[in-house]
């Protein structure tokens, strides 16, 4: 009888594994061949599939899996996964924690259903599921940081903060985080008129809000580049976990023709989009013409492709 290679081509193929914990995960004895390379053929589909963002198809083809094979743990997380980019959350919360029951302990499930709840800005049961991670690997902290930072835990994040800063230091993020929750204490003034230079003087009068931020950003921009380049950067430092602040900064560095750096900060920042195809639709734009000018016109492509799709989604 031969031995299942799904986990391990799974593995190379997502960079996304289900650690194997013992025979019984890798291997189906009871299985013949036949039945065992239908469901390989049908499993390998649908992430064939899902890497072209096919996502229904990707499910059609997880259905025959299951019927071969019901209530096979990578079949199920692999159910999660579609239903969450399909954004149907609750098929998404479904699967994965049958999946969980059957592994409660496996990290990368855990941490899939730590973004379903992120996603739909459930932070409580986020919160709670990400502890439970910590349990499993406490290099996990930081991740519970930004969870406690969108609750707006300031206290609890900043406790965090301190302990990982004692443990190891901290990270390029973790220090921006870090400046972020502190200007949450800074009192609000509060201007009425949002021409330029009055926002300018708010926010330096202590209106470190992101609101004003976001009003002068877009004012400078059309008014004053170089107060858009300055504060585009003060952004990234004091709001590490808004898409919106990556996005100006990549959009800066895009027309000052540092591409390469645009690139970098336009790819963390589009990691935090969450809900928000409008936003989602203007890094695929800027990162197109970014990678254009680095030469790259495949990636440039890439993205352009991308953005194509999320236009003919969303009509």
């Amino acid at each position: 009888m031969i031995v299942r290679i799904v986990f391990l081509i799974f593995l190379g193929f997502l960079c996304n594994p289900l650690p194997c914990t013992g025979q019984d995960s890798i291997a189906v004895e009871d299985l013949d061949e036949q039945k065992e390379l239908k469901f390989q053929r049908y499993f390998f589909k649908a992430l064939s599939e899902k890497a072209i963002k096919n996502h229904q198809k990707a499910i059609e083809n997880l259905n025959i899996c299951n019927q071969i094979i019901p209530g096979d743990v990578s079949v199920l997380f692999e159910f999660s996964k579609n239903y969450l980019f399909l954004n149907e959350i609750e098929n998404a919360k479904l699967y994965i924690e049958e999946a969980l029951n059957k592994a409660p302990k496996n990290i990368w499930m855990l941490s899939h259903l730590v973004r379903i709840y992120q996603k739909e800005q459930n932070y409580l049961p986020a919160i709670k599921i990400q502890k439970k991670i910590i349990q499993l690997n406490p290099n996990k902290k930081s991740t519970l940081v930004h969870l406690y930072y969108l609750n707006r835990d300031d206290k609890e994040a900043m406790s965090l903060i301190d302990l990982i800063d004692k443990e190891k230091g901290l990270s390029r993020k973790l220090q921006s985080l870090k400046k972020s929750l502190e200007s949450r204490k800074t009192p609000f003034v509060k201007k009425e008129d949002d021409d330029l230079n009055n926002l300018i003087a708010s926010f330096e009068g202590g209106d470190i809000s992101f609101t004003t931020l976001k009003k002068l950003l877009e004012s400078a921009l059309n008014e004053d580049i170089a107060v858009f380049h300055q504060y585009s950067k003060k952004g990234m430092d004091l709001f590490p976990a808004q898409p919106y602040m990556y996005l100006m900064r990549g959009k800066s560095l895009y027309l000052q023709k540092n591409n390469n750096h645009a690139v970098d900060v336009l790819e963390t920042g589009i990691d935090f989009v969450i809900d928000r195809p409008d936003l989602e639709l203007e890094f695929y734009i800027i990162l197109a013409k970014a990678y254009d000018g680095l030469k790259k016109t495949s990636k440039a492509q890439e993205y352009r492709n991308k953005a194509k799709r999320l236009k003919e989604q969303n009509q």
